[in-house]
């Protein structure tokens, strides 16, 4: 091959247009055929000896053409009569000649004997393995429309929150995930409304097996349990380990609205003594079997299935009691965790006046911290959950406000938001008004 012929093949490939790297033909593709991803096309190379090949492609790995299952610096198999021994596949939507490597590379890789002489093109195949999950969605699902956004996985299961348009597309997005995510084994389109009292959703399985036995890994513990009964939140990871990092041995949790043990288990693993509590039976079963498995101890943990309030107004109650008659001792804080964002603040209501016994109030003296969890909606997160919180448990609390947190965005102007304050004896000895507790099977979204 001449060099006038290489650079006829560089002037016509840099007056066309850029080379997009996307699969072609499959818009509007319901059920995957593979074999309609294969494509040829024609991409730069560098030809280079075995000589400096180290110290060449560190040169070139910005340009480098970056496929899945496929190597950009390959043995030139064929029997060419020069001495290349490589070839560097470059990225055609970076680089269409020479040039266009910044001038500080060509210099480098001149130093090293590679010059625009090195400088040619080829043509390859690719295939359905060597695409990407985000460029076939782009490829099949709707022009102008949102996407495959983003997903949850829990375990060998990804969750899914399809928007209506994307219906009809879910056998095909379903397989891919499975082929794309090498752990990946289970894929379920998951109702974005949690409908029952429990906090789980209803779910359809639109590819792999139909297995919702999960273990997932978190804060050092692992936690395992069935995701079709229970709720779990990959998302919250960090918010978990914020809270874990304020507990200390010597404090005491209560988890008002536990789950399956993110914020109970670590904690009595590192010897907080916690009192977890769910009224979900297949909760609290997952609960006990990861306090188990993780070989947390009994003299740090105790486990109620019972409703929000009862847990408070008996279990939590009762060890105040204690506390004030000298039954129980705590040498740190007690910790209040409420993490059940579209209902904990109505049960912040069972705190004001808990207490009745009027001689206790000289025997109080303890730090309590109550981490509540809800959600915002409009522009003024903090503000709005400031009220909320407020609002439910009857009084200005306002000055005992520690901190609040955004925790994360839900939707559009929805915000899931932490308020952490002191719970007072101010509050607890008030008196308050006995109402009913929040409707348990209130639907509500997350």
């Amino acid at each position: 091959m001449t060099l006038g012929y290489i650079r006829e093949i560089l002037r016509k490939m840099s007056s066309t247009t850029c080379v997009q790297l996307v699969p072609v033909g499959v818009r509007g593709m319901k059920v995957l055929d593979r074999d309609k991803f294969l494509r040829n096309v024609q991409v730069p190379v560098l030809k280079v000896k075995e000589e400096n090949l180290s110290k060449i492609t560190q040169i070139c790995k910005t340009y480098f053409l970056k496929f899945e299952a496929f190597r950009p610096v390959q043995a030139i198999e064929s029997d060419e009569i020069d001495s290349y021994q490589k070839c560097i596949h470059l990225n055609p939507e970076k680089v269409s000649q020479f040039t266009d490597i910044s001038e500080t590379d060509r210099t480098k890789l001149k130093q090293l004997g590679v010059t625009e002489d090195n400088f040619d093109s080829k043509e390859i195949q690719l295939t359905y393995d060597n695409w990407r999950s985000d460029i076939i969605f782009k490829a099949v699902l709707p022009e102008n429309e949102e996407g495959v956004s983003g997903f949850s996985q829990i375990g060998h299961i990804i969750h899914l929150n399809l928007k209506d348009h994307l219906l009809e597309y879910r056998p095909l997005i379903g397989q891919v995930l499975v082929d794309k995510i090498k752990t990946c084994r289970t894929v379920v389109n998951k109702s974005n409304i949690i409908d029952n009292t429990f906090r789980n959703f209803s779910m359809e399985v639109i590819a792999g097996e139909e297995d919702f036995f999960v273990t997932v890994k978190e804060n050092n513990c692992i936690f395992q349990f069935d995701f079709s009964k229970v709720y779990w939140n990959p998302r919250l990871g960090k918010e978990h380990e914020r809270i874990l990092s304020y507990l200390k041995p010597q404090d005491v949790l209560f988890d008002v609205f536990c789950g399956v043990g993110p914020f109970a288990v670590p904690a009595a693993k590192r010897k907080t003594k916690v009192f977890a509590n769910d009224l979900n039976p297949d909760s609290f079963k997952w609960l006990n079997h990861n306090a188990k498995n993780n070989k947390v101890k009994s003299d740090f943990f105790k486990s109620y299935n019972q409703d929000g309030k009862d847990f408070i107004c008996s279990v939590f109650k009762d060890y105040l009691t204690d506390l004030c008659n000298g039954k129980e001792k705590v040498e740190g804080k007690i910790h209040i965790t409420m993490n059940l964002p579209a209902l904990a603040v109505e049960f912040l209501k069972y705190f004001h006046g808990l207490l009745k016994d009027e001689e206790l109030t000289a025997k109080f003296d303890q730090e309590i911290i109550v981490y509540v969890y809800c959600f915002a909606i409009g522009d003024e997160s903090a503000d709005v959950a400031k009220k909320m919180v407020i609002e439910n448990i009857g009084c200005d609390i306002s000055s005992t406000i520690i901190d609040i947190f955004d925790v994360r965005n839900v939707s559009p102007k929805k915000e899931m938001m932490r308020v952490t304050f002191k719970l007072t004896k101010e509050v607890l000895f008030s008196v308050s008004d006995d109402s009913e507790p929040p409707c348990k099977k209130l639907c509500v979204s997350e």
